[in-house]
C-alpha cells in the first residue's frame, strides 16, 4: 500500500485552518511535483513549498463554507479544528475575529504527510502525521494500519470529531480501519455523535437550521446550503441533489449511484435524513 512521504512542518500563521484543512510546508518544495507520479492533479504551493492539505477520509463540520462563509454548529466545528492543531503540537493559537491565525506557539511544528494525489482545488489529499517521519522524504513507503494510527486522520475519527468520508483512492484496509474506529466512537457517544441527526432526521426550516441547530454530515450540509441559496422550498431539494450528480457506491449493497437523492429521505417536506451511514458510501472523486 505505497504512499508518497513528504517531510516538512506545519505553519498556520496567516491561514484559517479548520478541522480537516491545514497548511504544510515541504522541506524540499520540489517533492510536491512527485505527488501522483506527476500524472495527476498538481499540488498548488508557494515557492518555499507551502501548500494546503485536505485530510483524507475525514470531513469535519464547516467553519466557513462558500462565498457567504456559512458555518455548521460551531461547538463541534471549532472542537475539531482545535483538536487538530493541539494534536499537531500547537500549544497556543491567536486569531482575528475572522478566524485568521495571527500568532502561534510554537511558530512551526515538524511533521510529514502521506499522499497519493491532490483534489480539484490543488490541495494535497493526505494522511497527516507529526514529529519524525516513518521513512525517507520523497520516497514511497508502505502504509498499513499501524502507520495509519499515527495520523491525525485516525485520531479525529477516534475522538468522534469528524465524519468518515471515503473515496476510491483510499486503500480498502485503511478504509476498514477508519470505519471501525468511527463506528466505535458513534456507539460510545464520543464527540459530535450524540448530537448527530444524519440518520435520525433533521428538520430544516431555513438556513439557520443548518448553521445553528442541526449536526449532519458536511457533504449533505454543503449541498443543502447551495440549494437553499436558490430560495426554493425544501420539498424540491431531492431534485437538486439529483442534479448535482455526486457519484458513489453503497458498500453494503454494491449499488453504484449518481446523486445523493438516492440515499436521502425527505418527509413532511422539511425533515431530511440519510438512509445509509457515512462509512457505507464510497465516493468516486475528491
Amino acid at each position: 500500500m505505497p504512499m508518497l512521504l513528504i517531510q516538512g512542518f506545519y505553519d498556520i500563521k496567516g491561514s484559517q485552518p479548520d478541522g480537516d484543512t491545514v497548511h504544510f510546508t515541504a522541506a524540499d518544495p520540489t517533492q510536491w511535483s512527485l505527488v501522483g507520479g506527476g500524472l495527476g492533479r498538481a499540488v498548488e504551493h508557494s515557492a518555499v513549498g507551502r501548500a494546503k492539505l485536505r485530510l483524507d477520509a475525514v470531513d469535519t463540520l464547516e467553519t466557513h463554507y462558500g462565498p457567504s462563509r456559512v458555518h455548521q454548529p460551531l461547538q463541534f466545528a471549532h472542537a475539531a479544528r482545535d483538536e487538530l492543531l493541539r494534536w499537531l503540537g500547537f500549544t497556543d493559537v491567536q486569531r482575528r475575529p475572522d478566524e485568521t491565525v495571527t500568532a502561534t506557539t510554537p511558530e512551526t511544528v515538524p511533521g510529514f504527510v502521506l499522499t497519493r494525489g491532490a483534489d480539484v482545488h490543488g490541495r494535497c489529499i493526505a494522511l497527516a502525521g507529526r514529529g519524525t517521519a516513518p521513512g525517507t522524504s520523497g520516497l514511497e513507503i508502505d502504509v498499513d494500519e499501524a502507520v495509519l494510527r499515527t495520523t491525525v486522520n485516525h485520531h479525529l475519527l477516534t475522538q468522534g470529531l469528524a465524519y468518515p468520508t471515503f473515496y476510491r483512492t483510499l486503500f480498502t484496509s485503511l478504509r476498514v480501519e477508519l470505519a471501525t474506529v468511527s463506528k466505535q466512537a458513534r456507539d460510545e457517544g464520543r464527540g459530535l455523535w450524540p448530537s448527530d441527526a444524519t440518520l435520525s432526521g433533521a428538520k430544516i426550516t431555513g438556513l439557520a437550521s443548518l448553521t445553528d441547530d442541526v449536526v449532519i454530515v458536511p457533504k449533505l450540509f454543503r449541498r443543502l446550503v447551495d440549494y437553499l441559496r436558490l430560495g426554493m422550498p425544501m420539498s424540491c431539494s431531492p431534485a437538486f441533489l439529483a442534479g448535482v450528480g455526486d457519484r458513489y457506491s453503497v458498500l453494503s449493497t454494491g449499488e453504484r449511484c449518481v446523486g445523493l437523492h438516492r440515499v436521502v429521505e425527505l418527509t413532511n417536506g422539511q425533515t431530511i435524513r440519510m438512509t445509509h451511514p457515512p462509512e457505507d458510501l464510497l465516493f468516486e472523486d475528491a
